[in-house]
């Protein structure tokens, strides 16, 4: 590849991993060798409006025709209140999506029952609590019959929300569970040291700059800390309770391990082992609509997915201008209190955590 194209394709992968479309032009010619020399014009056109279209019923399966309707709504990968930018990425905020699909059925008379599609470990507890509100609010707003299917995962957050249907189907190889909290903490005092970097803070409270990376943490403030996950943990406990009355509030599973589906539906954590049809066809004698419904789902324009097993890219991007990433000196990705479990490390750095 020519020097000046890979330098072009470089400003578009720099631009991409911030959600940016990025129109680059260039004339003459560039060297690279020795000293750098460029001739020619460069010119580049940052596109930042948003063009997202509203979203539109698709059906995927089903009658077309039918009069009643049973929508999917899909909830993947990383759960945080923030859009999720990178190269490939739809930029969504999967907590803002979530409650304008939420929206869009409530105002469709023709649906008459939700699957919730799952298969995420988690994400920020936040947001799967803000989640888990919007979807109580749905159901006393529109009391129709839901049902959660895990797919890959339901974990952390996303088994948190599964919690908030009537009834959950998960495959037997579904890892189910991850019924815990965690916060990413790290100390690089010492590695800051080997690189004569000294933080020197201007702060007016002694616990402002607490779990922060450039300092030890006392074992005071780590009790602090622990009291807050711990009383988060008992949330998320109460929670699964009142939902799954079945569970046995002294079993072993309320230290976050995850389980396979078929292992979940023995401890009563979910109440039917299967696939997507299945749950679809749960939904369908739950609202005491035809067999053959239609299977609707909510997508923009420009989403590609088109069957219920599709999945919207909507992946973080960790990709830096700094080719060294270490988590926690990034002060515009705070660390959080997560209901996650982290079977992918770069859901790590992408929550901040």
């Amino acid at each position: 590849m020519p020097r000046s194209h890979a330098f072009c394709l470089l400003l578009l992968i720099v631009a991409g991993c911030h959600g940016r479309p990025v129109k680059v032009q260039t004339g003459g010619a560039m060297n690279f060798d020795g000293r750098m020399s460029m001739t020619g014009d460069l010119s580049t056109a940052i596109r930042s409006d948003n063009t997202a279209s509203r979203l539109r019923r698709t059906v995927v399966e089903g009658n077309p025709s039918s009069g009643c309707s049973i929508a999917i709504v899909d909830v993947d990968d990383l759960l945080v209140n923030r859009n999720l930018t990178g190269l490939g990425s739809m930029g969504e905020n999967p907590v803002s999506l979530f409650r304008e699909k939420l929206k869009s059925i409530s105002n469709d008379p023709s649906i008459r029952a939700l699957v919730l599609r799952i298969d995420t470990p988690g994400g920020g507890v936040n947001a799967s609590d803000l989640m888990g509100h919007e979807l109580e609010a749905f159901r006393r707003e529109h009391p129709i019959p839901i049902v959660a299917c895990i797919l890959g995962v339901g974990a952390g957050g996303g088994y948190y929300l599964a919690c908030h249907a009537d009834h959950i189907v998960a495959q037997p190889t579904s890892i189910v569970g991850g019924i815990g909290v965690i916060l990413n903490t790290y100390n690089l005092e010492d590695a800051l040291g080997q690189f004569n970097v000294v933080s020197i803070p201007v702060k007016a409270g002694e616990k402002i700059d607490l779990a922060s990376p450039q300092r030890t943490m006392e074992p005071e403030e780590r009790e602090l800390l622990q009291s807050i996950a711990d009383e988060m943990h008992e949330r998320f406990k109460s929670h699964v309770l009142a939902a799954r009355p079945n569970v046995d509030p002294d079993a072993e599973y309320w230290d976050g391990r995850v389980m396979t589906g078929r292992e979940a539906f023995e401890v009563a954590l979910i109440d039917q082992v299967g696939y997507v049809d299945d749950a679809v066809a749960a939904a369908t004698q739950m609202a005491a609509v035809d067999s053959d419904a239609a299977v609707v789902m909510l997508r923009r324009d420009n989403d590609r997915a088109y069957t219920a097993l599709d999945k919207t890219p909507n992946t973080p991007s960790t990709t830096s201008l700094i080719p060294i990433n270490l988590p926690g000196l990034d002060r515009s990705l705070l660390p959080t209190f997560l209901y996650l479990w982290q079977a992918e490390p770069r859901f790590v750095t992408a929550s901040g955590g």
